[in-house]
């Protein structure tokens, strides 16, 4: 849109833009409360997302409420930050301005960290017909196609369209794809058999795919091989070394040969830098990432800087820029958040460097990795370490306590209570007119 955006208060400081909510974009906004500095938050969502929990809200471990924490809650009592729910759309990079789809915005400073997307590597048809994971919304909808699938199953006798209803496969063995896996092989094991007794979940396979050597590329390949030995005790099918050619909504197509059949065929492969119009290409890195200096700074701008994994920092420690982690966002938000404030001291600004703090996966109950810098170790105290890290991530306590009584539930009773089929029932738009002015 080519008009301002109303209602914003017109405070005498500069001003940040930031774009995006996820874990850098809040955790520079949330740094820069009360301080001299007029911060403007967009994200299209008018909620943060824990992504790191995504799994359970797909595999019926937690509510997605509990995963998500209201934006405008986190700045309450806030002047100097506000939230608009919108979707950036193009940026001016000689006016200062950030266009809209409710209205433009300037600005002293933008921020640009809008994370990742799913990356398909051009393959259309499995963008077409697989399911991706990078959204509430998303785990939502794969909870929702599974449990659909298990309905219909029972009501089908041919045992092969039983049989590709019921398997599950997952492409790419990193940690998204490690615990969806263990997840989806434990709801197999112990409380699907309860809740469809006339289905046989022998038949059901649940298959993991990566196309390199080894699970968890980014840990030990101690902790990769573990990983893999405690799927395989769950009974996942782990195939390495495999690479998914195509996939048309039931056939899975692996080396020119139709390998497996399914209806359910989850994509946590690989992710793509999300863009945004307006940044030209002497500022990107070949594969779309943002290329910035020490600072975050993007290449060839004076006020622009990126975060997360959207940016590309290659530093001599990190040629090839810093691994696509959640822990990188944050440190990087929390150092600019430093130097925005030590530029209104008269400080000069410090360069960023990543403290590796260490990387974990859980597989499934009492099973998980972990690697510290300073040791690594696996199995329940791996998987307690796990909760414990997570938990305390989350964000809201009333979030934290509903996460730990469910985690206490799951545990004790092996009975995820979350297992219902809630689908949007379409209202047309006559229809919806009426029920607005009943309630007016």
């Amino acid at each position: 849109m080519d008009q301002p955006l109303p209602n914003l208060p017109n405070l005498s400081l500069p001003r940040i833009v930031v774009i995006g909510a996820g874990f850098a974009g809040l955790k520079l906004a949330r740094k820069l409360k009360n301080k001299n500095y007029q911060v403007i938050l967009l994200d299209k969502n008018n909620y943060h997302q824990f992504q790191p929990l995504f799994y359970q809200v797909a595999t019926a471990g937690l509510e997605p409420s509990a995963i998500s924490f209201p934006l405008r809650k986190v700045f309450h009592n806030t002047p100097n930050v506000t939230f608009r729910m919108a979707e950036a759309q193009r940026i001016d990079q000689e006016k200062n301005r950030v266009f809209t789809d409710i209205g433009y915005i300037d600005y002293d400073y933008l921020i640009l960290a809008m994370g990742a997307d799913t990356n398909y590597f051009g393959m259309k048809n499995i963008m077409e017909n697989s399911i991706p994971m990078k959204s509430v919304s998303e785990a939502l909808f794969i909870r929702n196609k599974i449990i659909s699938n298990y309905e219909r199953a029972i009501n089908i006798a041919d045992l092969e369209k039983r049989k590709s209803l019921m398997n599950v496969v997952i492409v790419g063995g990193g940690p998204t794809g490690v615990e969806l896996a263990g997840a989806m092989a434990e709801l197999r094991n112990k409380v699907f058999p309860k809740d469809y007794p006339q289905l046989n979940f022998d038949n059901m396979k649940v298959v993991l795919i990566e196309m390199g050597p080894s699970l968890l590329a980014g840990m030990s390949a101690s902790s990769g091989q573990k990983a893999k030995e405690y799927l395989e005790s769950l009974k996942v099918d782990v195939l390495l070394n495999t690479a998914v050619e195509n996939y048309d909504g039931l056939n899975v197509i692996i080396n020119g040969e139709e390998k497996l059949k399914t209806n359910t065929l989850l994509w946590a492969a690989g992710i793509a830098p999300n863009g945004i119009e307006g940044i030209v290409d002497t500022q990107k890195f070949k594969n779309g990432r943002l290329l910035v200096n020490e600072y975050n700074l993007v290449h060839n701008s004076k006020n622009i800087y990126a975060l997360g994994d959207l940016c590309l920092q290659q530093l001599p420690d990190y040629p090839k820029g810093h691994p696509q982690v959640a822990q990188v966002a944050i440190q990087q938000a929390d150092n600019l958040a430093n130097n925005f404030l030590g530029q209104l001291k008269g400080r000069a600004p410090k360069a960023f460097r990543y403290k590796d703090l260490g990387s974990m996966a859980t597989v499934g109950r009492k099973l998980a990795v972990v690697d510290l810098p300073f040791i690594k170790f696996q199995g329940v105290l791996a998987w307690l370490t796990w909760l414990f890290v997570h938990l305390m991530a989350i964000l809201g306590v009333k979030n934290r306590i509903f996460i730990f009584l469910d985690w206490s539930w799951n545990y004790l009773a092996f009975d995820p209570s979350l297992r219902l089929l809630i689908r949007p029932t379409y209202v047309k738009p006559k229809d919806r007119e009426e029920l607005i002015e009943d309630k007016n």
